[in-house]
């Protein structure tokens, strides 16, 4: 572990091997076929930032295939000239073994249309000498001629595992504290799955004193009930500046919050409920495209105070 990192549990805990990465049982069995046959297909992981999508990606080709591989982050290049150049470059020579190699292309998402399209004939025409690992977290930025390219797994860790990997660093860690599994699995593991990272994160924050200490008044939950009274209210206007002021308690993570004021709406009696909690996933959808979440995140409430008066 380097030194920097021996304090940091997402990066003293990141997983090294395919046993600690949390997979569905489906998925566990495929991943475990690729080991023994000691080839893969070409291959797109889709899941929720936090997953361990770009880590199942290393693992597999540097614990099952042991091959030579490129790894390009496609959000920060992502354009035409980066597969012309690199990706290409890579993969028309042979290794020097004769093995497959392996481009990793992460958040392959964020692409181009045009770098997407490039990358479908490079696929095709080096197939031969190498295959391909895409991840994304949203399926419906990759064009259908990558997909059709590749085997797609949904990686979606099941909530049980992930309690029970958190609760397994607490124990490494000696932390300390009454119903620990319960405390995770209803108040911390529930309002962020399933971003593993995430929770692993504020894990950490909330056992600072060295004991597991969940706050509830620091927790969304208030601030959800507050905002949602000042719809009720028809003070929109007033429930913008208590998000506003309240930025750094949900580290500004809107998309957290709009699911937060899902489950909240689901749960409370509320005028027009179904029409409610359409409108919350329409925001939540628009979350991908928009430019300042804020802005979305008041329009939303703007919609709903029409939606409940």
């Amino acid at each position: 572990m380097i030194e920097q990192f021996k304090n940091l549990w997402i990066e003293k805990y990141r997983p090294l091997n395919l046993d600690d990465i949390i997979l569905s049982e489906e998925n566990y069995v495929l991943i475990k076929k690729f080991y023994q046959d000691k080839e893969i297909p070409n291959l797109l992981f889709i899941g929720n930032a936090g997953i361990g999508k770009t880590s199942l990606a290393k693992i597999l080709v540097t614990d099952a295939l042991g091959c030579q591989y490129l790894y390009i982050n496609a959000s920060d290049e992502n354009g035409i000239d980066t597969i012309r150049t690199k990706v290409t470059n890579f993969s028309r020579v042979k290794s020097i073994d004769g093995t497959i190699k392996v481009i990793i292309l992460d958040e392959v998402d964020g692409l181009t249309l045009d770098a997407q399209r490039a990358l479908r004939n490079t696929m095709e025409e080096y197939s031969q000498f190498t295959r391909f690992i895409l991840t994304a977290n949203y399926r419906y930025k990759v064009i259908p001629a990558l997909q059709s390219r590749c085997q797609s797994l949904d990686l979606v860790p099941p909530l049980d595992s992930c309690v029970d990997r958190v609760c397994s660093i607490l124990d490494a860690e000696g932390i300390e504290g009454e119903d620990l599994h319960q405390k995770l699995s209803t108040e911390i593991v529930k309002s962020y799955y399933p971003d593993l990272r995430k929770i692993i994160n504020e894990t950490q924050k909330s056992c600072a004193s060295g004991k597991l200490v969940f706050n509830k008044e620091k927790s969304n939950d208030v601030l959800i009930k507050g905002i949602f009274e000042l719809i009720k209210q028809g003070q929109v206007l007033k429930a913008r500046k208590l998000v506003i002021q309240n930025e750094s308690s949900f580290n500004s993570d809107y998309n957290q919050l709009l699911k937060s004021l899902f489950n909240y709406v689901d749960e409370t009696s509320v005028k027009n409920k179904e029409s409610c909690l359409l409108t919350i996933s329409e925001y939540m959808y628009r979350m991908a495209f928009v430019m300042d979440s804020e802005i979305n995140f008041y329009s939303c409430l703007i919609q709903l105070s029409v939606n409940i008066s």
